[in-house]
């Protein structure tokens, strides 16, 4: 028969004796009643921790779960943090929240934390994207922010991000801090949840307004739009906050021929026209794809719910809609803007580009060619925030990206932000078909120049304890015992960021990887194939991205050449077995 482990009644037993609401207890003891011991188990069996996106859980009762007190207990950790950091000073922060269920409530809880501990709140009196509450931060002088959201999870989740006073997601020593004040929270009596209203100010449209103003001030080819301003765009955000924003960028930016899918326009938690708030996943898109091919349009945009990430779809030569990845997106945009900062004579040798280490390398090539700087960084857009907050003054950011669709252009925030992506790769629609181009032609063009470089991220989804454990031994494997060989062609190099160890297999020498550690395995193989295998820091998943490439001759030799290089891929995966 099976039985709950005696540390984990332990942990039950202090919620249903504590200072929580009935309503919680009831829950808990119903799960007890019906020996839901496994439920029970994931609830209980840790505590929530930041990961690269923050905290984010499925809501429920529990230690392990997103709800009022794993809330509050946040909190008063980071009201702490806040307090020591600054101790003779007024400490504000910014608070924001998206569609999500729940969110709105979590988001006053939070309010009402910080409030209770002297801190001066600014709360979105409604639903706001994520890269607004990054630019409120720096706008306002907070010291620190919050978002309340699981981003493009299931609506069974929810999450909290922590923000720094630059506006990026915190990153070491800080993150490791505020871990180390939730944790020093023993029991939820340390909470204060008494809301101090004198201490919590709304904020209202003002921030947007400032907002758009200064992502228009980015534009590099307003002449182009000028022409191109019947551009059809369908525009969907999935029923989350995108809808409050994107329309007015691309307003601002000079599109008249803005299509909304209406059926998704309205902000919704439960997500009622989608399995996954995902604009990675076709089925999210569905509805936007059917709009666009009844009014002929050039360009499908989609955000997920808080508006950091965007997908997009256009038109290849056989006149049918595809979706593009985030590495064809991403590539796309900085060759964009690279391009037209280059015709625009805005090249200084002053400029950066960054993207991640499982980001496609077409990203490197590009700026290789055009004489701009670029720098890699770990997964998780806060490092690409820091390096941006690190160099602030006395380099210029043109822009940054990450396979995962999320994409950053300007200086005006700390993270992904598909407000302003959305209004630029608009703006580069319009600029290639200025040029008598579609993106996908301008797609094929940059694959016959640099080389074609594909990408695919298969994700392994192992839930709970035993799906934690089962991800961990496998990384070890990896790590014990690297592939020899990867889909035909010899492993010459490993990466273990983790170590920070760099080891060229073929000569057994090591040099050491000047970036933080890192969970993270990257086998290069002797033909330049690039393969990641890395667990998610916000779900229960162990991800693998695997990058080929080959040559295009021509853009008529493109679907026989992207079959080959599929082949590949899959030929490495099943060499990975996975």
């Amino acid at each position: 028969m099976q039985e709950i482990d005696p540390i984990i009644l332990q942990k039950v037993n202090t919620w249903l004796e504590g200072n929580y609401d009935e309503q919680v207890k009831q829950d808990i003891q119903k799960l007890l009643d019906d020996k839901a011991y496994t439920e029970l188990t994931d609830s209980f069996y840790k505590d929530l921790e930041f990961g690269t996106g923050g905290l984010r859980g499925v809501m429920g009762p529990g230690s392990n779960r997103i709800n009022k007190y794993t809330i509050g207990s946040a909190t008063q950790g980071l009201a702490n943090y806040l307090k020591k950091t600054y101790p003779n000073e007024q400490v504000k922060v910014a608070i924001a929240h998206d569609s999500r269920n729940n969110s709105d409530l979590f988001a006053r809880i939070t309010a009402e934390v910080f409030s209770a501990n002297g801190i001066y709140v600014y709360f979105f009196e409604a639903l706001r994207p994520t890269p607004e509450l990054s630019f409120a931060i720096r706008t306002l002088g907070c010291k620190s922010g919050v978002m309340l959201t699981a981003s493009h999870n299931p609506k069974e989740y929810n999450g909290y991000k922590a923000y720094g006073e630059d506006g990026g997601q915190f990153v070491s020593p800080a993150d490791k801090a505020v871990m180390d004040e939730v944790a020093a929270i023993k029991s939820i009596d340390e909470v204060k949840f008494e809301r101090v209203d004198s201490n919590i100010e709304l904020i209202s449209t003002a921030i947007d307004e400032q907002y758009l103003q200064k992502i228009v001030t980015l534009s590099v080819s307003p002449e182009a739009i000028k022409r191109q301003k019947d551009l059809k765009i369908v525009f969907s955000p999935i029923h989350g906050t995108g809808i409050t924003l994107v329309p007015k960028a691309l307003e601002l930016f000079g599109f008249e021929n803005v299509v909304l899918v209406e059926e998704q326009s309205t902000p919704d938690g439960n997500f009622p026209t989608v399995v996954y708030p995902n604009p990675e996943e076709k089925e999210a898109l569905t509805l936007a794809l059917k709009k666009a091919q009844e009014v002929d349009a050039d360009l499908v945009l989609a955000t997920d719910p808080d508006a950091d990430r965007v997908g997009i779809a256009v038109k290849n030569t056989d006149n049918e809609f595809i979706l593009l990845n985030g590495n064809q997106t991403g590539s796309m945009l900085i060759n964009y803007l690279l391009t037209a900062w280059q015709e625009s004579a805005k090249l200084t040798g002053n400029e950066y580009i960054v993207k991640t280490i499982v980001t496609s390398n077409l990203i490197e090539a590009i700026a290789r060619e055009k004489g701009v700087t670029y720098y890699n960084t770990l997964t998780g857009f806060k490092y690409i925030g820091e390096l941006m907050t690190k160099f602030e003054g006395k380099q210029t950011f043109i822009g940054g990206g990450e396979e995962s669709y999320g994409y950053l252009v300007g200086e005006f925030v700390r993270d992904k932000d598909a407000v302003v992506s959305a209004a630029f790769i608009a703006e580069m629609t319009a600029y290639y078909k200025d040029k008598g181009s579609s993106l996908f032609e301008a797609l094929l063009d940059t694959y016959i120049k640099y080389g074609f470089y594909k990408e695919k991220l298969i994700s392994i989804t192992k839930k709970g304890k035993t799906g934690a454990e089962e991800i961990k031994a496998l990384m070890e494997k990896f790590r014990n015992n690297p592939p020899a060989t990867l889909g035909g062609s010899k492993v010459i190099t490993l990466k273990d960021y983790e170590l920070r160890v760099e080891t060229d297999l073929t000569s057994n020498t090591t040099t050491p990887i000047e970036l933080p550690k890192s969970d993270v395995l990257q086998f290069i193989t002797e033909d330049g194939s690039i393969i990641s295998a890395r667990p998610s820091g916000t779900e229960p998943k162990i991800k693998f991205y695997c990058s080929v490439n080959g040559k295009l001759e021509s853009k008529e030799a493109f679907k026989q050449t992207d079959e080959k290089l599929e082949a590949k891929i899959d030929a490495i995966m099943h060499d990975l077995g996975v």
